[in-house]
């Protein structure tokens, strides 16, 4: 299989995606390299990267697979559990709770998007992915574009662009779900979950909230961490 959900941002600085599904080492370092990637930034739990790590083969070529990435590709654990912050998943009903759920994530994580786009402020192609590379991944990649200068609507585009990948992610995601956590109860990836799905309005709804209460991109990551050079390179 593959990384899904996959596209380019920001000038092909920014590549988003799903987590990689069914990729053995070597077809792990066959990506990277394609792709030309100098770093990974990690979203997910680590329950979730426990089901679904990153593997490469050893830097001699032989040996067993390791979960790790070598130094040419820094690999980035920032993860953020829907489960455990701002909010319910099971209480998410409109795209207007969606975009509330996202905006409850920065308002107690405002660091979580500044060390996330750290590495793309620094120069590097980097890989940023969640699970499905919806939720989590769009609120960094949103953050990121308005900070690059893109204006709402390429956001919202980019957005809504994940709704004609579900159905192929959230199958292998239920599949990887099953195989590995067989209590996982039938229909929890559910396409007909608002929560699984990645409508405009949604985002419509964060980034009216968002500028609400942060103003714009930049400012927000100085506060969320970024120093001055750093939020002005990516604007580069």
């Amino acid at each position: 299989m593959a990384v899904l959900n996959l596209r380019p941002l920001a000038g092909g600085r920014i590549l988003r995606g799903s987590q990689p599904f069914g990729l053995d080492a070597a077809a792990t370092s066959g990506f990277l390299v394609e792709h030309g990637i100098q770093a990974i930034v990690d979203l997910r739990s680590e329950l979730e990267r426990s089901l679904v790590p990153w593997l490469v083969q050893d830097n001699d070529g032989g040996g067993a697979p390791a979960a790790v990435v070598p130094p040419a590709v820094e690999l980035i654990h920032n993860p953020l559990d829907p489960n455990a912050i701002a909010g319910s998943l099971q209480s998410v009903e409109t795209a207007e709770d969606l975009g509330d759920l996202y905006l409850g994530w920065i308002r107690l994580r405002p660091e979580w998007v500044g060390d996330a786009l750290r590495p793309v402020a620094r120069g590097k192609r980097t890989l940023v992915h969640c699970s499905l590379g919806k939720d989590r991944t769009g609120v960094v990649s949103a953050i990121g574009l308005l900070a690059t200068g893109a204006t709402e609507e390429q956001v919202v585009a980019d957005y809504a662009a994940t709704t004609a990948n579900l159905p192929d992610v959230l199958e292998v995601m239920a599949e990887t779900w099953r195989l590995s956590v067989p209590s996982t109860p039938a229909g929890y990836f559910s396409p007909d979950l608002m929560v699984l799905q990645s409508p405009e309005g949604a985002m419509r709804h964060f980034l009216a909230g968002f500028a609400k209460e942060f103003g714009d991109a930049r400012s927000f990551l100085r506060e969320a961490g970024l120093t001055a050079v750093e939020v002005e390179s990516l604007a580069l």
